[in-house]
């Protein structure tokens, strides 16, 4: 089991589509008009910032990447190989500080 994922090893599985796409991260794209080229490129363009060891099915972390200078937040994880695109979306500043890495007290 990974104790904590690299960004590097998250784009080398996305470089040799090693990538999968759960059900809840294609509906969140189409709910929030994000496209999978702005996931794409927040994983090869950016930088984890909160791990997820325990998390299920397998570890997990938060990726944040300024895309055509919004930010986004890519959750992934690496399981059985490959690639997990849980869930992604735009960090608001009710929930997070302006450098979009550092949750909100209390939120």
């Amino acid at each position: 089991m990974l104790d904590k994922i690299n960004i590097h090893d998250l784009q080398l599985l996305l470089s040799v589509d090693k990538d999968v796409w759960t059900e809840h991260s294609m509906l969140r794209l189409r709910e929030r008009s994000i496209k999978r080229a702005d996931v794409v490129a927040c994983i090869m363009n950016g930088e984890i910032i909160e791990q997820y060891p325990s998390a299920y099915p397998h570890p997990a972390c938060l990726v944040l990447a300024l895309i055509k200078d919004n930010p986004i937040h890519v959750v992934a994880g690496i399981g059985g190989g490959n690639l997990s695109i849980i869930t992604v979306y735009y960090p608001t500043l009710d929930k997070w500080e302006r450098d979009y890495k550092t949750r909100k007290a209390g939120v």
